[in-house]
């Protein structure tokens, strides 16, 4: 049996977002769209409410059901292939601060091995 959570996999690719786009564009947790598909879970009526807000092109029956079409007849699709821009700019900043936490985590790491290199050097002295 086909749950809502499978079909609003079915709209985000739609969409053609990645699920972590959308978790973002709707104000959910990071993973929170996957971690419902891989429990099988259902999804909170917050959750859907700002779906509904976030995107009003979906069809709430069709997503709750599975009756009727994807999409609601006469509403246009508003920026379904585009996050908000603010969105666009949070997602930067959180890969932007991954990106610099990994590279000081590894320079760390290479520094930590240059002084024990250098400390085996200075015990065989």
């Amino acid at each position: 049996m086909i749950k809502t959570i499978d079909r609003l996999m079915q709209f985000i690719e739609h969409a053609g977002l990645s699920a972590r786009q959308f978790d973002l564009s709707i104000g959910a947790s990071n993973g929170y769209t996957l971690r419902m598909r891989k429990n099988h879970a259902s999804i909170g009526s917050d959750v859907i409410e700002n779906i509904v807000k976030t995107y009003p092109q979906l069809n709430l029956i069709w997503l709750i059901t599975g009756e009727g079409e994807m999409l609601n007849p006469g509403i246009e699709a508003i920026r379904v292939n585009k996050l908000p821009r603010e969105k666009e700019l949070e997602i930067e900043r959180i890969v932007t601060a991954k990106i610099k936490e990994r590279q000081e985590k590894e320079l760390k790491e290479l520094l930590m091995e240059v002084n024990k290199e250098i400390k085996k050097r200075n015990e065989k002295e």
